[in-house]
This record gives structure tokens, C-alpha cells and sequence, in this order.
């Protein structure tokens, strides 16, 4: 079980505690120096209002946030936890990714969803509906993107007549593509085009608000992750889908910090229903309290795994 953590740069009105280049670099210097693998922001470009008002949040533009992570440390991998792709013409996205990957040394996790917020897709004149079909053809687009030869694509949202974008990443042949999403056409996705799958917990109330399956147990995810292997075994993939899901009662917007004891409990749950990564978020209200509870997660949770 390997570990992302939440970097909380959704809290833009904290002003420098968290949202600064010292901030960052604090941060994240504290989470490589305590041995956890990966750091993760989020996105959202243009939050509708209505949707800030039913408890929203706001973020950097995960790219720059990642890079002053990036700068500040040698080892943290740098997780996008999700970029919207729906929301990017494929070259800038693919452009972003590989310029992060390079400056970084391959370091880069691209944690990627189809999006669910319609008032922000109007906001970005991007396709609310048919997004599955954009979100396939661009993954497609943007594999040719770093391969770094001539792109030519005709498809039924982007055309390229030729065209060529360096420099590529420096993992090969990209850098790890996670998809997010709970449905059936997520899990395929993953499988047939991704190189793990992003599930995350989806109480059935939820469910239609987020517009995906509901995942409210650790009985919903096994469930999940064995339909997953099965496609695997069916396509005959060799390199198995990693598996990153946050810990029920532990996400960016978690509001008590729960027991060690009880987030190893959850942690060994995950891995034993083949979970190989977990994002995990602490509650804080300054930076001060978020380096101390970097320390005790590595001392009391990390020890104990």
C-alpha cells in the first residue's frame, strides 16, 4: 500500500498558510522527509457558485501547484487527483504533462476523470454531454502526443494535420494515467487504455449528484476491483491496473481526524480487496497542524502498515 497525500490548496482564502511557494515547499519537504510516496492537488477551473455554496471548493491550477512541490523535493511523485480532460484541448493537456514529467525527473501521476460539475463545463465551453466519448479520444490523442513523432488525427472531437510536440516525458511511454470514476464504463476504461483506476466512496444519496455508482462499503469496492481483474484476465493484459481509492471516512474534506488505529484498520481492509495506492487527507486548520499530522501519520499509521 503506497500513500498520496493531500496537499490543501483548495483553501485559497487561508492566504499564505497554505496557498504560497513557502507553503508548498513546507508542505511537501515535511511529506517526502516522513517517507510518503506521492503529494495530490485537485482541479476546478470555474466552480459554479451554487455548487461553492453546498460545500464546493476552490483550487490552484494543479500543473503549477505540482511544480512547486515538484521543485522543493527529489522523490515525492506529483499526483493530479483529477485533471478534467473534458475541460483541455488534448495538446495543452499532453504539453503540461510531459513539461511537469521532465522538470520533475518522471515523477508525474496523471490522475484523470470525465467530470461531473455541468455548470462548470458551461463555463469552459466544453461538451457536458457525450464527455465519455471526448475523455476516450483524447487519452487516444494524447499517447501519440508524447510519443513525440508527427500527429496526424482525424476524430469526431479533435484533428491534428500533423503535428509534433516535445519534448516527451520522461517515463515511458507516459506517465501512469489513473482513471476516476465508480461505473462500469470507468472500470473498462481503466483496463482497456489507463494504468489504474481512481474509484472513490459514493454513499448512495451521493450517487446521482456526482453521476456515478454508488461505492459505500468495502463488500461495493471488492466487488469492483474483482470485475476489474476479471476484464483484465479476459484482455489478457500482463501489468495489472494499480487500484487508488480513499479510505471511507478519510478524504480531502474529512472534518475529525479518526484514530490510528482505525485508519490502519481501514488501510489493511483496501489492500487486502487488492487497493495498491490510497489518498488519504487530514483535517487542518493552518500549516502547523497539517506538518503535525504529516508527523503523526508517519509515526502512527505508516510505522504500523
Amino acid at each position: 500500500m503506497k500513500i498520496s497525500f493531500h496537499l490543501p490548496l483548495e483553501k485559497v482564502k487561508s492566504g499564505g498558510e497554505f496557498v504560497s511557494a513557502e507553503g508548498i515547499f513546507e508542505m511537501a519537504r515535511a511529506l517526502e522527509a516522513a517517507g510518503v510516496h506521492a503529494c495530490y492537488v485537485t482541479e476546478h477551473p470555474a466552480p459554479a457558485n451554487k455548487w461553492l455554496q453546498s460545500g464546493g471548493h476552490h483550487a490552484l491550477d494543479p500543473f503549477v501547484a505540482l511544480s512547486f512541490a515538484a521543485a522543493a523535493t527529489t522523490r515525492l511523485r506529483l499526483h493530479t487527483n483529477i485533471i478534467v480532460i473534458p475541460y483541455h484541448n488534448p495538446f495543452l493537456t499532453a504539453k503540461s504533462v510531459a513539461s511537469l514529467d521532465v522538470l520533475s525527473g518522471g515523477r508525474l501521476i496523471m490522475g484523470i476523470g470525465s467530470g461531473y460539475l455541468q455548470d462548470e463545463f458551461v463555463a469552459l465551453n466544453a461538451p457536458f454531454e457525450g464527455r465519455g466519448v471526448v475523455i476516450d479520444e483524447a487519452i487516444e490523442l494524447m499517447k501519440k502526443i508524447w510519443t513525440g513523432e508527427p500527429v496526424t488525427h482525424e476524430g469526431q472531437h479533435f484533428r491534428a494535420p500533423g503535428n509534433t510536440v516535445l519534448p516527451v516525458p520522461v517515463q515511458k511511454p507516459h506517465p501512469p494515467i489513473w482513471v476516476g470514476g465508480n461505473s462500469e464504463r470507468a472500470i473498462r476504461r481503466a483496463v482497456e487504455t489507463c494504468d489504474g483506476w481512481s474509484p472513490f466512496p459514493v454513499p448512495g444519496k451521493v450517487s446521482e449528484r456526482v453521476r456515478t455508482d454508488q461505492i459505500s462499503s468495502i463488500d461495493d469496492l471488492r466487488a469492483k476491483i474483482a470485475h476489474a481483474r476479471e476484464l483484465e484476465a479476459k484482455s489478457g493484459r500482463k501489468q495489472l491496473i494499480d487500484v487508488c481509492m480513499v479510505p471511507f471516512d478519510l478524504g480531502m474534506h474529512a472534518q475529525e481526524k479518526p484514530s490510528a488505529q482505525r485508519i490502519v484498520d481501514q488501510l489493511r481492509a483496501l489492500a487486502e480487496v487488492g487497493v495498491t495506492w490510497s489518498s488519504v487527507g487530514l483535517p487542518c486548520r493552518d500549516r502547523k497542524e497539517y506538518l503535525a499530522n504529516v508527523d503523526w501519520f508517519a509515526r502512527e499509521v505508516m510505522t504500523a502498515l
